[in-house]
């Protein structure tokens, strides 16, 4: 298997453990600060032992990917709390467009007009997300959602932009940030074997193993490529809530996260069907 199949291999399993975060955030009955900065300390032991041989560089990508990443895992927490699983995870699975307006000014990759288009497509979908009958809260945390997909395309180019260095320290750093962040929130937590049990299980394999497999991922697959592959999580996501918690999107919500999943997952087939095998299998012979 060549180095780039093992990546991509590796970044689906990520998706994934990043899959149960849905049904394991609401079931811990923390403030989603709490949530976020606990399983954050605890993916920071597990990063830090799996890259402990590595140094850490701080350069200016690497703490700009540290503070992407803390919004972007802090965000999605809020986002998850406050409205349905559903919309909290394909909202943020719009980072395709963000990654495609900034990766031309961030890492000088040419945005097609395959690029615009299907961002035009995407940004249509993301309307129907608020014509459900949703509350104030459920608007707030569609907007927290949005948030953390920017977040989340700023963190992909900020580790592409290390593809040849350490990428995994924004993934540390930025653990420890958000856990810093959160240490105002723990006072009213009621701590039980049931949330010790869900925080650990976030901590531990979905956000510190994932991370693990991702910031080696990262290093050997294009960054709006990461963001197809990753669309495993926005699938799998609201299927987990719905088995733990009956918990059932609106119907335009499901409508825009269809058009949002087709526009991204149409694009890169489009892609792979005009891109020659031939220049696929130099591209692997030149990472082995």
């Amino acid at each position: 298997m060549t180095i780039k199949r093992k990546a991509i291999f590796g970044m689906a399993l990520a998706a994934i453990l990043w899959s149960a975060g849905g049904f394991l955030i609401k079931g811990i009955d923390w403030h989603p600060m709490s949530i976020s900065g606990g399983r954050s300390l605890i993916a920071a032991l597990v990063i830090g032992f799996a890259f402990r041989k590595e140094n850490l560089s701080f350069s200016k990508s690497q703490w700009a990917g540290a503070v992407a990443y803390c919004a972007c895992v802090t965000l999605f927490v809020v986002a998850t709390k406050l409205t349905t699983a559903a919309n909290a995870i394909l909202l943020q699975y719009t980072a395709p467009i963000y990654v495609a307006l900034l990766s031309g000014w961030l890492l000088g990759e040419n945005v097609t007009r395959r690029d615009w288009f299907t961002i035009l497509i995407v940004c249509c979908g993301m309307i129907f997300f608020f014509l459900d009958k949703v509350t104030a809260g459920g608007t707030l945390g569609n907007l927290f959602a949005i948030g953390s997909g920017i977040t989340f395309a700023l963190f992909i180019l900020f580790m592409r932009m290390q593809k040849e260095a350490s990428p995994y320290g924004s993934v540390l750093l930025g653990n420890l940030l958000t856990f810093a962040i959160s240490l105002p929130f723990w006072s009213n937590n009621v701590i039980d074997a049931a949330s010790i049990t869900g925080i650990t299980v976030l901590g531990v394999f979905q956000l510190g193993i994932s991370y693990v497999l991702y910031s080696y991922a990262i290093r050997h697959v294009e960054a709006l490529k990461a963001t197809l592959i990753t669309s495993i999580e926005p699938i799998l996501n609201p299927i987990w809530v719905f088995l733990f918690f009956r918990e059932q999107p609106g119907l335009y919500s499901m409508i825009g996260g269809f058009i949002v999943l087709a526009a991204i997952t149409m694009r890169y087939w489009f892609e792979a069907r005009t891109q020659p095998y031939i220049t696929q299998t130099a591209n692997d012979n030149l990472q082995k």
